[in-house]
């Protein structure tokens, strides 16, 4: 058994996708592996990323193409919008499952009785807790949207 990296397997997806000649694959996979390259060198110093901070540049890839879709549809462009959101399928092969509203309510409101948050100016401790164990699984615009929900009450 091997212990591949997530920037290893998107190399060797690349590779099967450029074999197989499909164009959208290997087009959002060397894009993916364009910005994980970009947030290595970026900074003072140059570094290998590991497979949590890789899986944060797949999630920044993946808002992009959905706000990117948004604007096209928004502006009829429907055939620029599905482009997009064929590479966003690509994308979410690789980020965790999403979790439900049940789920993200549920650890929203643990996260509200363990703050002991009572209104909406702690709602950043509320979502720091409520982040920590939501960890990529689900978009921070859902997130805050549900911590000003249940702090509303």
């Amino acid at each position: 058994m091997t212990d591949t990296t997530l920037k290893e397997a998107l190399r060797s997806d690349l590779h099967d996708a450029i074999r197989s000649q499909d164009k959208v694959r290997s087009g959002t996979l060397r894009m993916t592996l364009t910005a994980i390259t970009n947030a290595e060198v970026a900074g003072d110093e140059a570094k290998e990323l590991s497979d949590d901070e890789v899986l944060k540049v797949i999630a920044k890839e993946a808002k992009k193409r959905k706000e990117a879709s948004t604007a096209y549809t928004e502006a009829s462009r429907p055939e620029l919008a599905a482009t997009e959101d064929a590479e966003l399928a690509v994308l979410e092969a690789y980020l965790p499952k999403q979790l439900d509203d049940a789920e993200l309510e549920r650890i929203v409101r643990s996260a509200v009785e363990s703050t002991g948050a009572s209104g909406m100016a702690q709602m950043g401790q509320v979502m720091k807790v409520a982040q920590g164990e939501i960890a990529g699984r689900a978009d921070g615009g859902r997130v805050a949207a549900i911590v000003k929900r249940v702090l509303a009450g």
